[in-house]
């Protein structure tokens, strides 16, 4: 029996079917969100973002001989006049107030020329001094030419008596010589004469001759002994001499000692009166207040003349012309140890429009760039730390950034805030560390850290996490 063909019955078209139906816009929803999460997922893992720390800071110096200074007063004063404003630009050395002296010692007003007439005074002392100290060495020179001729002379003088005295022992020889024999040939002439062969005149004549020898004996023995007088006398004056010239030079040195004495004494009162005279000097120096530098007047502090100051009184606040500026901002203990010297830095001055992005620094608008140059070793005693940055002169002068502005517009204590740029993640990355609230993440090469080191191993893994 052939199976009988039926047909399907007609489909009826409800209104609740229709309203359960998939609609084709659906599908293409689905297959936007499906690209839009793929790529997400793409943008996260692969787009690169730049970690940062950011610090609040100020405008500074860097110089410290160029920071605004306070000009004080340097003596206790009297306010005479200003020479100045507020906000007027003044060179180095430049009047700026007048002060009067209210120290006694320094109220003569012709007190230097007095002082100057005193070192005149003294000054003449010591050559009249000098000259006479001078004068005496000449005196010891003609007294010690004196000696060396008189000592000589007394020599001689004494060589002469010792020759007259020889002279006068070989006369007492001869003399006694002759005696003798004067008394031998009265001895015969006396004989004969007894024996009637010599008259008595022969006799006579021959005691005139002997009586004639013992007179030239006593003569010659009389000349022997006035001759070594002579001698002992020459060599007592030759003494004298030594002596009389020996104490005339002790007095002359004496009296150079004493002229010597004189000089010294009048050199320590000319040094102490040069003293004096340059601290008045400075002191009158010192009464006019002159500009440091050159910069401009900020304020002034002590106005009105007549006003009475003490010495270290500010009187005046200067600010300095330069162009050494840095900045320098405060970043919490937690970050300090993620910066090292040499981060690029990108900042955001107050009064200048920007727009920053920290993580795409190279599309950021109205910063500027700069490098840490310093970090401070302790805290601040608020466990914040100081990080003083400078501008990036390789990339100003590669043309890759924009000088900063000059000190005419950016100003010292202006408020500046800076992003301390550190390594690049995935942008993924970033997001999951802020969400769970951990720090930046630094090499630790650049934390000072060696890769087999226990500290550098859990920061490895930490980073690993």
């Amino acid at each position: 029996m052939d199976a009988i063909e039926t047909s399907p019955p007609p489909v009826q078209h409800y209104r609740s079917l229709k309203a359960v139906e998939s609609s084709r816009g659906y599908v293409v929803l689905a297959f936007v969100l499906a690209i839009f999460l793929i790529g997400l997922a793409l943008i996260l893992a692969f787009v690169p973002w730049q970690q940062s720390i950011t610090g609040i800071g100020k405008i500074m110096i860097v110089s410290p001989m160029e920071r605004p200074q306070s000009i004080e007063a340097q003596i206790p004063a009297r306010l005479k006049a200003w020479h100045v404003r507020d906000g007027q630009s003044v060179k180095k050395g430049q009047l700026i107030a007048e002060l009067l002296d209210l120290d006694p010692k320094f109220l003569d007003p012709q007190q230097v020329k007095r002082l100057e007439a005193q070192k005149q005074a003294l000054m003449g002392r010591r050559a009249a001094a000098q000259a006479r100290a001078q004068a005496l060495q000449r005196q010891v020179s003609s007294l010690k030419l004196s000696q060396g001729a008189a000592i000589p002379s007394a020599k001689e003088r004494s060589a002469q008596a010792h020759d007259r005295i020889e002279a006068a022992e070989q006369a007492v020889q001869a003399a006694k010589q002759n005696a003798l024999t004067t008394q031998l040939n009265l001895q015969r002439i006396r004989e004969l004469f007894d024996k009637g062969v010599r008259s008595r005149r022969d006799l006579e004549l021959a005691e005139l001759d002997h009586t004639k020898a013992v007179t030239d004996v006593e003569r010659a023995v009389a000349a022997l002994d006035i001759a070594q007088r002579d001698k002992t006398v020459a060599v007592f004056d030759q003494d004298k001499v030594l002596a009389d010239t020996e104490a005339a030079m002790s007095g002359i040195a004496a009296a150079i000692a004493s002229a010597n004495e004189t000089v010294e004494t009048t050199s320590a009162e000319i040094c102490k009166l040069d003293i004096d005279l340059q601290n008045l000097q400075r002191r009158l120096e010192q009464r006019k207040v002159c500009a440091p530098s050159d910069g401009k007047i900020v304020r002034l502090l002590c106005v009105g003349a007549g006003k009475t100051v003490d010495a270290g009184t500010v009187l005046a606040v200067l600010a300095p012309q330069t162009e050494d500026l840095a900045a320098e901002l405060t970043i919490s203990d937690n970050d300090a140890p993620l910066v090292s010297v040499g981060r690029p830095v990108r900042l955001q001055f107050a009064g200048w429009p920007a727009l920053q992005f920290a993580g795409w620094p190279s599309i950021a608008v109205g910063t500027f760039g700069g490098r840490v140059s310093v970090i401070d070793a302790s805290d601040d005693g608020k466990s914040c730390f100081r990080v003083i940055v400078k501008p990036d002169l390789d990339l100003i002068a590669s043309g890759r950034d924009e000088p900063w502005p000059s000190s005419k517009f950016l100003r010292p204590g202006t408020e500046a805030s800076g992003w301390i740029m550190l390594d690049n993640v995935p942008l993924g990355f970033e997001l999951w560390r802020q969400f769970n609230g951990f720090p930046p993440t630094v090499k630790p090469e650049e934390l000072g850290m060696h890769k087999g080191s226990d500290v550098g191993k859990s920061e490895t893994k930490r980073k690993s996490k």
